[in-house]
């Protein structure tokens, strides 16, 4: 099968060129189209500085996985990673939390679609108005939402030829218009003023909403698609350099964008209004297309309403290719059918994993049915998933000192750690109890793996080794649980330990953690399958 596809892949690999607009067509989605104003509720004008550590953030996890994708080119690598350093268990949850992030992308940015349309302003689409009711999708729009997703998936069904055509299209496009909209509302509207002139009217929320803003507002989630270029592994030209490349470029552009998009949110909105309504009453259903009416330019709310229609597609249409290929990965750890991970001969992609993931999709947004409900169900999940990789990169180095690294960074042993309590901070910030809720979610995907562990035949010895290398995985999930439950009531919790003392508790109790990660590894029969992989990488 391996040989099969790489003879379909043969001169179909994606170049640098057309890498970066895959990741900029997955990073600019339906989080510039919302993640501004939410941010804005949460932390008034100082959201702009939201984004700035929501960046740093993403680029402090991203610095981790750039080595590993450059060591590991293979298709759906995030899924793989920490199973190779720490056994089955540990790699089923890290790819488990991934894949759930991943597959909630997808409904997002169907909603995201579909609550613009729902404000279409025009007298024939009434129609469309029902589709969302106080922020919440409706029967009708739901299945409206469904289409799309049933869309996304169908223009990925036939090729990676096609996929990167139509993307390349796409995030040309993508990027035109948040630049002509930051362009036409900053000559129509520009309130410096609304920055504040003082530090209260900048932050008039405190500082700890900064924070909360990176992960309830969906900002975490917009930088998150960067794994979309690691996930495509091996269908990357010259992954020694590219993955690297078009990782650094993509992630770059995206924040100076959405840093941009921030600022000429804030100062596009009439001060009357703050004076008014104040921050939190800032209500838009189509915050962009809403501003420009309000502003009088009528054709760039109607190029708005289309952009909420190409942004999404964009997105939702990239996350179809990466998220079907991360759970085809997951069948390599024997915790999912196989047939599952099965690769079309005839066009080189996991079909079987796509449809699985649309019909998955469409459970996900019947039970959460809000734009902002995704964005923490998806940031909390990732976040969650990202713990492994700066423990695995770090064990590699220990595990494998003679493995080929194409990029090897002399930084990496300060950078593990501080990646590593940068991804517990922000999945504290995203609140009491969205935490616990998606750990149980993460914890719902256990049965799987002990029912196909029963399957291959019960061995007690192997059952306490892969233990051993994820009890620390398994703990910390329940100690950042209970920390996020007695932290400070800024951030939801019982405010046994105040604010700032709680995020001085999580920096510790994570470098804890972190030393114990890397301390449990083990060589199991993963760790020689990323030798072999390993192996065909150039130097």
């Amino acid at each position: 099968m391996e040989n099969i596809w790489k003879g379909i892949m043969k001169n179909k690999k994606i170049g640098l060129v057309q890498l970066v607009l895959l990741g900029l067509g997955s990073l600019i989605g339906s989080g510039w189209l919302f993640g501004s104003w939410e941010a804005t509720m949460v932390a008034g004008p100082a959201a702009i500085l939201s984004w700035i550590v929501g960046a740093l953030v993403i680029g402090a996890i991203a610095y981790n996985y750039v080595e590993l994708g450059a060591m590991f080119p293979e298709s759906g690598g995030m899924s793989k990673y920490a199973q190779y350093t720490h056994g089955s268990l540990l790699g089923f949850i890290a790819s488990w939390a991934n894949w759930v992030s991943l597959v909630t992308i997808i409904p997002i940015e169907a909603v995201a679609a579909v609550q613009y349309m729902s404000t279409w302003p025009w007298a024939w689409a009434n129609w469309t108005h029902h589709f969302v009711v106080r922020g919440q999708i409706t029967t009708p729009g739901l299945l409206v939402v469904f289409g799309f997703i049933a869309i996304f998936t169908l223009l990925n069904y036939w090729s990676v030829e096609l996929l990167t055509r139509f993307t390349t299209f796409i995030s040309f496009f993508k990027l035109g218009v948040p630049i002509l909209t930051i362009v036409m509302l900053t000559l129509s509207g520009f309130h410096p003023q609304n920055y504040g002139s003082n530090l209260h009217e900048f932050m008039p929320y405190g500082s700890a909403p900064i924070f909360a803003a990176t992960t309830v507002s969906g900002i975490i989630f917009s930088f998150n698609a960067f794994q979309t270029i690691i996930n495509m592994g091996s269908e990357v030209e010259n992954p020694k350099r590219n993955i690297y490349r078009g990782i650094t470029i993509s992630l770059g552009i995206s924040a100076l964008l959405y840093i941009l998009i921030q600022s000429t949110f804030i100062t596009a909105i009439d001060p009357s209004e703050i004076a008014k309504y104040g921050w939190h009453g800032i209500n838009f259903q189509s915050p962009f297309a809403d501003l420009a009416i309000l502003l009088g330019i009528h054709w760039l709310a109607v190029l708005l309403y289309v952009d909420a229609f190409v942004s999404p597609f964009g997105t939702g249409v990239s996350f179809v290719a990466s998220t079907g290929r991360a759970l085809a990965a997951m069948t390599s750890n024997n915790h999912i059918p196989k047939f599952v991970g099965k690769i079309n001969e005839a066009y080189g992609i996991p079909r079987i994993a796509m449809v699985t993931n649309a019909v998955l999709s469409m459970l996900m947004v019947s039970i959460f049915r809000s734009w902002g409900t995704l964005a923490a169900v998806i940031s909390t999940a990732t976040l969650i998933a990202y713990l492994t990789g700066p423990v695995t990169v770090m064990s590699l180095r220990k595990m494998a000192p003679n493995f080929t690294r194409p990029v090897k960074s002399k930084l990496m042993k300060y950078m593990a750690p501080i990646a590593f309590v940068l991804a517990s901070l922000a999945t504290y910030w995203a609140m009491w109890p969205t935490t616990v809720e998606v750990i149980i979610l993460i914890a719902l995907g256990l049965p799987f793996y002990f029912f196909y562990e029963m399957r291959q035949g019960w061995d007690k010895e192997r059952a306490k080794k892969q233990l051993a290398g994820s009890t620390w995985m398994i703990g910390y999930l329940v100690v950042l649980s209970l920390m996020s439950y007695i932290g400070s009531k800024e951030f939801h919790g019982q405010g046994w330990v105040p604010y700032p003392l709680d995020f001085l508790m999580v920096i510790i109790v994570a470098l804890g953690f972190y030393f114990w990660g890397t301390g449990s590894r083990l060589k199991t029969g993963a760790f020689r399958r990323a030798q072999k992989v390993n192996s065909k990488v150039e130097k």
